[in-house]
């Protein structure tokens, strides 16, 4: 059999098929619990031109089976050592496949067989991406954040944007953050106004109350993957994942006072943390760092025209307060130190065309630690309009390092707010003034509540070029079948080396379009 397009794999190998084929959701697979079954699908991510992460959970202790191939009916393929699952890691099994060849579809099928009994043999489970290029070609991905947030579960229509988003055959998905809820329990039915009801058709126990244990962490993201939409694009396209602040608590920084939250019994930040972090590493195709075990940030090189910078601007961050510092300290951080010496670095070194920097958190947008008061700082902004402080010292440091090292051809991505805008940063218009203009564009929530639209903070200069928010009249917190979900796609022209990105909600609607032409170094 010739190799298979990817285009032709995605379009035989449909959510639906996948599930079919392969077992993919089905842990009851297995007749009379005889053999092992794998019970949350499959997944890919941080995909470069030579490896990739895969992962995949077992419903019992097991010893799975890898087979890789270039080819779909996987003729000669290559079998790697197994792997055991065990109660340790909630029996998940994740690793990184390695002398990949570079822009090449890469096919890999996993089997289980039972520790107890090594003869009982599950049904083979089967994934795919392809790898970076290693020259120049068309490039795309897709990014958005916010999944299963403020009550929204999966009702028959399913997370139905994940489907849309597989339908573009996207060489990668780049989730913002807000992954999971874990602060957010759902009920059976919501009342919708006018009468109607919104109806969680699947709903487990650790989705009706707030995380605190490590097995009700694991459990929120046990439930994205019982969505079959979000399996069926697992399955077929990498995901690289960030986290922000639902993945714990919301707005969680060392400053989190859950003392007054009766949902609450575990009321140490610090420990829900720990448990929520280990969870996401769990859970997720997310690279291991052996000089920092359970880093987030990270560079992912996607060829000469591509690389992709994902920041952490959680885990390092002063606690949250009012951001009028005037000094960089680690309480006005958001970023960290060692974090930014990071990006510095890699960003100089960077041969790429074009350098995304993919922020949990908008750089322009005031996002209130306290919403009802609207007080303090929760992302960058403090919401003041003038000079930068507080965190804003810190990105203010970075854009000034960007245009000084002459770093050029930096997209900022990011979700968050629940909405969908493009703004343009602009220094004429700016408080702060030493940098070169940049856009950074917001798209998601991909299946939770539509909020916004935010105030901006005019201290690097945004303009606002699109926006797609609810109405005063829709007002906030509307539910996915509204249709306010959104996500969007960057296409890099592999002749031109033009960007062009497009925001778009979870009909396939596309609102908002621009062409940006990258900047060639003298």
């Amino acid at each position: 059999m010739n190799k298979i397009s990817r285009r032709a794999f995605v379009t035989s190998a449909s959510a639906a098929g996948l599930v079919g084929v392969s077992g993919l959701a089905l842990p009851y697979y297995s007749r009379a619990n005889q053999r092992p079954a794998f019970t949350h699908g499959i997944q890919s991510g941080d995909v470069d031109a030579t490896s990739g992460v895969v992962w995949t959970r077992t419903d019992r202790p097991s010893r799975v089976m890898f087979e890789v191939s270039s080819r779909e009916n996987f003729v000669n393929p290559l079998r790697l050592a197994p792997l055991d699952t065990s109660p340790a890691s909630d029996y998940t099994v994740k690793r990184l496949l390695t002398d990949l060849t570079s822009d090449q579809d890469i096919f890999y099928r996993m089997v289980a067989a039972d520790l107890a009994d090594i003869n009982a043999v599950s049904e083979p489970i089967v994934g795919r991406f392809r790898t970076a290029p290693a020259s120049k070609r068309d490039i795309r991905f897709a990014w958005s954040g916010d999944t299963a947030g403020q009550g929204w579960g999966i009702d028959d229509t399913g997370m139905k944007i994940y489907a849309v988003i597989g339908k573009h055959t996207p060489d990668f998905f780049l989730h913002s953050g807000d992954t999971i809820y874990a602060d957010g329990p759902m009920k059976d039915e919501v009342e919708l106004p006018g009468g109607s009801k919104w109806k969680n058709k699947v709903l487990i126990d650790e989705k009706r109350k707030v995380a605190e244990t490590l097995d009700e962490y694991r459990g929120q993201w046990k439930y994205n993957m019982m969505d079959r939409h979000v399996l069926g694009l697992n399955a077929i396209c990498p995901t690289f994942y960030q986290w922000d602040d639902h993945e714990v608590v919301n707005n969680w920084s060392d400053s989190k006072d859950l003392s007054a939250d009766d949902r609450y019994s575990e009321k140490n930040i610090h420990v829900l943390a720990a448990r929520a972090a280990r969870a996401f590493h769990e859970m997720t195709t997310i690279r291991y760092e052996p000089s920092e075990p359970g880093r987030v940030y990270r560079k992912i090189a996607y060829g000469p025209l591509l690389d992709v910078f994902f920041l952490d601007m959680r885990s390092y961050r002063g606690a949250n307060g009012t951001g009028m510092q005037d000094t960089v300290t680690p309480q006005s951080r958001i970023l960290g130190e060692q974090q930014m010496k990071w990006l510095k670095r890699e960003l100089a070194n960077s041969n790429a065309n074009w350098k995304i920097i993919a922020a949990d958190m908008p750089l322009g947008l005031v996002v209130w630690n306290d919403a009802t008061n609207k007080a303090g700082a929760e992302a960058v902004s403090n919401g003041d309009n003038g000079p930068a402080k507080g965190r804003e010292l810190e990105i203010a440091d970075l854009l000034r390092y960007i245009k000084n090292a002459g770093i050029t051809n930096t997209v900022w991505l990011t979700a968050d707010v629940h909405y969908t805008a493009a703004h343009y940063y602009n220094p004429d218009k700016a408080q702060f003034q030493d940098f070169n203009p940049f856009w950074e564009f917001v798209s998601g929530p991909l299946h939770a509540g539509t909020y916004g639209p935010n105030d901006f903070d005019m201290t690097f200069g945004p303009e606002l070029k699109f926006i797609k928010a609810p109405t005063a009249e829709q007002g906030q917190n509307l539910p996915p079948s509204a249709g306010l979900q959104f996500f969007g796609l960057v296409d890099i022209d592999g002749a031109t080396e033009q960007m062009t990105v497009r925001l778009m909600d979870r009909d396939d609607n596309e609102l908002y379009k621009v062409t940006l032409d990258p900047v060639h170094s003298a």
